[in-house]
């Protein structure tokens, strides 16, 4: 697994809005997140899923909270999680 920072040590790190949204709310346990960097990265590629209607990064707890409108799909969201170079371990109790 390689580092989300750039090779020069800098992470970029971004803001999030946070609004009272309907839907289902899941957390998923992700190992390999370190920095601002990997905040941003997967709250664009899990952003980026059909049906999805937020998601909040927990780095130092290494959660990734996912709000969907229906049903989360478990297994695409798995996907880009691992496609970014992370590791989608399971949902959080």
């Amino acid at each position: 697994m390689s580092s989300c920072c750039t090779p020069d040590g800098s992470c970029s790190t971004g803001t999030t809005q946070t609004a009272t949204l309907k839907g289902t709310t899941t957390v998923y346990a992700v190992a390999g997140m370190t920095c601002g960097h990997c905040k941003a990265t997967l709250t664009k590629v899990i952003g980026d899923l059909d049906g999805v209607l937020a998601v909040e990064v927990d780095v130092a707890a290494g959660h990734v909270t996912v709000t969907t409108a229906g049903a989360p799909d478990d297994t695409r969201i798995a996907e880009v999680v691992d496609e970014a170079g992370y590791e989608l371990t399971g949902r959080a109790a």
